[in-house]
């Protein structure tokens, strides 16, 4: 039985969060339909196993995303600590307009989510990428401008490079970084999380599933961004099929199931920072939840890895245009 208390903290100067977050992104239509019911549902549920960190954006679904947990909280503010990524701007017709991370557009940008989720403060507060018109420490100033009026609690950053880390840090103490990380995208672990063991931040760790690459799921038709990102699509797509049915194999022999796998093998291996799953029903939840009474031993991590080693999946993680704006790619 999972301990519901189970605690890992957001760096030196962070909160204490369960060791699993629940992203909430997928609740909202990008990988394609998704049912409002079951969402609010399966935040509920995650809450009442525990889990205490729940990461959204206030472009996700151009803010269905943050109504949604809005619902879902309803009377359990208390027992939450809520991630919000703010920057990326949307158009009615859902295309993507750039990032926006001006002073006065992070305040204007803060004010909407409160009023959304209803809440007076906002747990971890972080622009979701890096504009490269903005000096970070601009951005990160008027963060903590917030900070020091109340509204938000703690500073993050999302998808930024070692320089950009160590400029934010100088400016505002800094709780995490959000980063893709999974046993098919490891680049992190070369300069990014030495320099945040050396800062004392931590890491929320999203991807950890690869977009349900690892788990076999199957894009889900219109408004199912995966159908563009070349890990999915073409020969690469064809090519990683078969490395996926090696990773399934291996679950399947130590009876877990894939998303255990994949949750099992980022927590042994970063056991100070918090994997972000993003199930989107109850039973999925239910799954990736029995990983913390199955943990991975050192052997099975090093037997994993010599048969998914880095550069085993072919294809980026996301299209040319957008790897060309990742600053962490850097």
């Amino acid at each position: 039985m999972v301990d519901p208390n189970r605690r890992t903290r957001l760096g030196k100067a962070g909160p204490s969060v369960f060791p699993i977050g629940l992203g909430c992104m997928a609740m909202s239509g990008v990988y394609g339909p998704s049912d409002d019911t079951e969402s609010v549902a399966t935040i509920r549920e995650a809450i009442d196993r525990g889990v205490t960190l729940l990461d959204t954006g206030d472009f996700y679904g151009m803010g269905h995303n943050e109504l949604l947990i809005r619902r879902a909280i309803e009377g359990q503010r208390g027992k939450v600590q809520l991630s919000v990524k703010f920057g990326a701007m949307r158009g009615p017709d859902s295309s993507w307009l750039g990032v926006d991370a001006r002073p006065a557009a992070v305040k204007n940008f803060a004010a909407y989510s409160l009023r959304r989720l209803d809440v007076d403060v906002i747990d971890v507060y972080r622009p979701a990428r890096l504009d490269s018109s903005v000096p970070i420490e601009e951005t990160v100033g008027a963060i903590a401008d917030l900070v020091r009026a109340g509204y938000v609690r703690h500073i993050g950053l999302s998808e930024v490079g070692v320089e950009t880390i160590r400029r934010a840090s100088k400016v505002h103490p800094i709780v995490d970084l959000q980063i893709e990380y999974a046993v098919i995208t490891r680049g992190p672990e070369d300069a990014i999380f030495p320099v945040l063991t050396e800062l004392g931040m931590s890491a929320t760790l999203y991807g950890v599933l690869s977009r349900g690459l690892l788990t076999g799921s199957k894009i889900g038709g219109k408004g199912d961004f995966r159908g563009a990102l070349p890990r999915f699509s073409g020969d690469a797509g064809a090519r990683n099929a078969s490395t996926v049915a090696r990773f399934h194999g291996f679950a399947a022999e130590r009876g877990m199931t894939p998303a255990q796998l994949s949750v099992a093998w980022v927590l042994a291996k970063q056991p100070a920072f918090v994997p972000i799953v993003g199930a989107r029903t109850r039973q999925q939840l239910r799954d990736v939840l029995g990983v913390l009474d199955n943990p991975l031993s050192a052997e099975d991590v090093v037997a994993l890895e010599a048969i998914l080693p880095k550069d085993a999946i072919a294809g980026t993680r996301y299209g040319a245009e957008q790897m060309k704006h990742l600053d962490s790619e850097r």
